[in-house]
């Protein structure tokens, strides 16, 4: 068997730890308090899946080390110092007394690896999202929502459950350069240089695919834009409209800070 097709017997990866490092700096801090706020909008949203399904967050400053939830969390229990620093080899860097999913390290490691663009992943087993991925023709560009993704999507053929590292390869592969991954009979990906970046994909991917699936239980014919009104369309949300940054990222967090703030502890 080769080594990148070694795979990983149950869902918790195998405690190796390194070093432990200094109290996370200020850059560090600012992502971990992001990436606990994606995690707890998740819930409030109704996107988690008991304590399954991650996002990831690239620590800054470093090409080898990211951010994921403990394994045994809910989402609406994480915080920003209980997420678990790992490197590329499933090393856990700090002491916790958490271990992270190894379907995580195995699906997230990769894009993070492959990917120096890739601030942050998302995957998530939405209702939606999964009955979308059971769809041959994949995402449809039906609506304004859906355009946004045109051309800048992929789709990756299900191989069980993510605990094997030779399905690393194909995955990246099927993502490519891309924003969004459908995992075919499993769920939904977005990738994006932030947390808030690739959230906010991920919030119009989830809206895209219930549009799509009420649309279609209607049982009449579909209108479907041509190319070059999707392409158009597509491109007006790539410059024009993606600054989820400054503007859409923002609101999440006050209206998160408004239920509960305990995120950032």
């Amino acid at each position: 068997m080769a080594k990148s097709d070694i795979g990983f017997t149950s869902f918790d990866l195998p405690v190796k730890r390194v070093a432990a490092e200094a109290p996370p700096a200020a850059a560090e801090w600012a992502v971990r308090q992001d990436l606990a706020a994606a995690y707890r909008l998740c819930a409030l949203l109704g996107w988690d899946d008991l304590i399954y399904t991650h996002i990831s967050a690239r620590v800054p400053g470093s090409d080898h080390h990211f951010l994921v939830n403990p394994l045994g969390l809910a989402f609406d229990e994480i915080t920003a110092s209980t997420l678990v620093k790992i490197d590329l080899d499933g090393n856990v860097v700090g002491d916790t007394e958490w271990a992270p999913n190894a379907a995580g390290f195995v699906i997230h490691g990769g894009i993070h690896e492959a990917r120096h663009n890739a601030g942050c992943v998302v995957h998530l087993h939405t209702e939606a999202g999964m009955a979308l991925s059971c769809q041959e023709e994949g995402l449809l560009p039906l609506t304004q929502h859906a355009m946004r993704f045109y051309g800048r999507i992929g789709y990756h053929d299900y191989e069980g459950i993510a605990l094997t590292l030779g399905e690393r390869e194909r995955l990246v592969a099927d993502l490519d350069q891309g924003a969004a991954l459908i995992l075919r009979n499993h769920g939904t990906l977005t990738v994006g240089p932030s947390v808030g970046h690739a959230f906010v994909e991920m919030f119009y991917l989830e809206k895209a695919a219930r549009c799509q699936l009420l649309a279609q239980s209607a049982g009449r014919p579909l209108r479907v834009p041509d190319h070059d009104l999707a392409q158009m369309t597509a491109d007006q949300w790539t410059t024009d409209l993606l600054k989820p940054d400054s503007r859409e990222w923002p609101s999440l967090l006050r209206r998160l800070d408004r239920v509960d703030a305990s995120y950032r502890n």
